[in-house]
């Protein structure tokens, strides 16, 4: 059997004598840390989504299908000190962002949200018009050429690129988290109109690809939850997402779509059997410091939410005895039952060293049978 197979093995809830070796990428501060301990830079490409030799993370691929705004917001300066940069980004939405410490575009901490693209109606409209599905250039130029070469592949690829689409977290990028709160309330025709939108938007966007490339899964990058439960709840969800989700995933599935992955981080809890009813398979990355430990998610759903990630990236900072605890009780006993890929529960941070890291994925290796 090959990667490929192996995987869908795994999606299936199937226990396997080979698991695929996946990561999420550093932080900046990261790579200069590991830099400055020796890493060799001739030898790391820092893809960590399309495989990555140097740590033997395993090829898989995305179909960079182009979801944002066609044409985008100039970037614009609006304010300026020497600690901090106020201004409107490329998907129109206004940050206020600290300076000190950046490393590789990535900032020590996440930006201050000033303002967003739709504040009304006739906003609305202008964001709108930035969403033509049929736009060439939403396409690689060589899609075509991209798509021959999918056809005999041996590893996964999935349809559109990470962290690209999602409902609730599109409306959240539009109207941001605390105005969508209360739109919910306020004007539920608004947000109903706008879902629709989107809805429409991604399955005009993909019918061109669905019958060009047999994709093994889909992503919907959300982060609707934080520590303490998802940012809207059961009732919200039935009202509002439940039918575009079905339809996106029944849509999906007919094109030949075999998975459906579901990103969050935080603890969502309330809306994961909501999410499997309309045909979620995967739950990822299971962050730990909310609470989603992977042994509770196995009691409640079994095998029919395939797990992915749960180990938990703050452990890892804290030496090889850390690490060989959290790694022992965690990768035999679900690889055994089958239906999980383990992995880090975010981004390596940068209080995680270079020779940690590898010792990491040395035993991880290892306790994979690899």
């Amino acid at each position: 059997m090959n990667h490929r197979q192996f995987f869908h093995k795994i999606m299936q809830g199937k226990p396997t004598d080979w698991v695929p070796n996946y990561e999420l990428g550093c932080w900046g501060q990261t790579v200069q840390r590991w830099l400055d301990e020796g890493i060799p830079s001739d030898q790391v490409y820092w893809n960590f989504w399309q495989g990555e030799p140097f740590f033997k993370i395993d090829r898989h691929d995305y179909a960079q299908i182009n979801v944002g705004m066609i044409p985008s917001f100039e970037y614009q300066v609006i304010e300026e000190t020497e600690h901090d940069i106020t201004a409107r980004h490329s998907n129109g939405i206004v940050t206020k962002a600290l300076k000190d410490g950046t490393v590789r575009g990535t900032r020590l901490c996440m930006d201050q949200y000033i303002a967003h693209p739709v504040t009304d109606r006739a906003s609305w409209q202008d964001v709108k018009r930035r969403y033509n599905p049929n736009a060439p250039i939403r396409y690689p130029l060589l899609w075509d050429e991209l798509a021959r070469t999918w056809k005999n592949r041996d590893y996964p690829v999935c349809l559109l690129g990470n962290g690209s689409f999602g409902l609730y977290s599109q409306l959240r990028s539009w109207v941001g988290t605390e105005n969508i709160s209360y739109l919910f309330y306020d004007d539920p025709a608004l947000v109903e109109e706008m879902i629709e939108f989107n809805t429409d938007f991604l399955l005009q966007l993909v019918a061109r690809a669905l019958p060009d490339v047999e994709f093994d899964y889909f992503n919907f990058f959300e982060d609707c939850a934080g520590k303490g439960g998802p940012l809207y709840g059961p009732e919200l969800f039935n009202r509002f997402f439940r039918k575009s989700y079905q339809r996106i995933i029944d849509t999906l599935r007919k094109g030949g779509v075999k998975f459906i992955w579901l990103d969050c981080d935080g603890d969502p809890m309330p809306l994961v059997p909501l999410w499997m009813e309309v045909g979620v398979n995967c739950l990822w990355p299971l962050e730990q410091a909310s609470g989603m430990d992977p042994f509770k998610l196995r009691k409640k759903f079994g095998r029919d939410l395939i797990l992915a990630g749960g180990i938990d990236k703050m452990e890892i900072a804290k030496g090889r005895q850390a690490i060989e605890k959290e790694l022992y009780a965690k990768i035999p006993p679900l690889l055994e039952q089958g239906g999980y890929i383990p992995f880090l529960d975010h981004a390596i941070p940068p209080d995680i060293s270079y020779r940690d890291f590898m010792y990491y994925m040395e035993l991880k290796l290892k306790l994979m049978g690899r």
